[in-house]
């Protein structure tokens, strides 16, 4: 039995009819960048997550970039992200011209996301903002991160890009700080049919700055108030996700489900470490990632049986070169270490099989029995 570990043409096929309509919309309109296709997505999304304004960008990427430029973070500034992530956090701070400090994991709840109790002992009077990452579906501690952000009249930046919809004590990710990034890339859980991203805000003279910095600068047709730079959600995408959006829940729930399905038929397994959900919060499970010494040889065995799986991610960012001289003393980050070399992303999305489960969990079995 072969799983894939992600199939985007079943999703198609289950919504083909709202899609085929809603871009034949945009081609009969012949409006593809800007109007009311990008503004219907943009109030829906606002709307979503109750707040004031949502600004449609091209990519996750660009949306912190597009933060950070314009809270003024340059050279000089200092911004504190997690250790265990993927780049573009890091390498949009490093474009401003600030520095990232990274803070090693969590090693008490086992949730790969930053470790509040590391943070203060990182923060020098460079520190401008705290970039918390809610990692593969799951809240970073976004209470306890936003109370230091508080304490030290810091930014608090948060990315969204994996976690749509996810919560900590019924609050929705992306509500808790000055802004906060998402990205559409199409394997996340709402995915355009291309790249592309939004910020959230409720500051309304911040909103301004980064719906004009996104689109060269201008406030109005050719009138520029700054350099910015062309990072526009087009309306084909935004069109696509706005009927997504009508499904993210449930896909979601879908998600939720097939996670806890993995989760009881795995857990008498030895010689692995099954997700953690900490209380009071809403996992929404972009992935399920498993950890495992024998990560290499159960990767290799699984692919035997026809099961895909992927590595999220081989390498923590203070191990990587760009980042190494700027945070040269890397036993400060243990478990980012530890994790890196143990970690396994399963096959999950909502039109996962529950025989597709059934076989992963199997092979895995008899992995372990040999």
């Amino acid at each position: 039995m072969n799983v894939p570990f992600v199939d985007l043409k079943k999703q198609y096929q289950s919504i083909q009819q709202e899609i085929l309509s809603s871009i034949n919309c945009v081609f009969e309109d012949g409006t593809f960048v800007s109007g009311q296709y990008l503004q219907q997505f943009e109030n829906e999304f606002a709307s979503l997550h109750g707040v004031n304004h949502c600004i449609g960008v091209g990519n996750g990427t660009d949306a912190i970039f597009t933060i950070l430029k314009m809270l003024g973070i340059g050279a000089g500034d200092e911004v504190i992200i997690p250790s265990h992530n993927w780049i573009s956090s890091a390498e949009m701070i490093t474009l401003t011209g600030a520095t990232p400090v990274f803070v090693d994991s969590d090693s008490s709840s086992n949730t790969f996301t930053i470790d509040p109790k590391k943070i203060e002992a990182k923060i020098t009077p460079h520190t401008k903002a705290i970039l918390p990452v809610h990692l593969y579906g799951q809240p970073a501690h976004i209470h306890a991160i936003k109370s230091i952000a508080d304490k030290f009249n810091l930014y608090l930046i948060e990315d969204c890009a994996q976690s749509i919809l996810a919560e900590e004590d019924n609050q929705r990710v992306g509500t808790f700080g000055i802004a906060s990034a998402f990205s559409f890339y199409p394997t996340k859980n709402l995915g355009a049919y291309g790249d592309g991203g939004a910020i959230l805000t409720n500051d309304d003279g911040l909103a301004k700055k980064m719906r004009a910095f996104a689109n060269h600068g201008m406030i109005e047709k050719n009138v520029h108030a700054m350099q910015g730079i062309n990072s526009r959600l087009d309306s084909i995408q935004a069109a696509v996700l706005s009927v997504k959006l009508k499904h993210i829940e449930s896909w979601n729930e879908k998600r939720i489900h097939l996670a806890n399905r993995y989760s009881s038929l795995l857990r008498d397994i030895p010689f692995i470490e099954l997700p953690v959900i900490r209380d009071n919060v809403k996992h929404v499970f972009h992935l399920y990632v498993i950890r495992t010494p024998q990560r290499e040889a159960l990767q290799k065995y699984l692919s035997s049986k026809g099961i895909q799986t992927s590595i999220h991610y081989p390498l923590a960012l203070p191990f990587l070169t760009p980042y190494k001289s700027v945070n040269s003393n890397l036993d400060t980050y243990p478990i980012a270490f530890r994790d890196q070399n143990q970690i396994l992303s399963l096959p999950l999305y909502p039109e996962l099989s529950v025989e597709a489960i059934q076989h992963v969990c199997s092979s895995i079995a008899e992995f372990f029995k040999r």
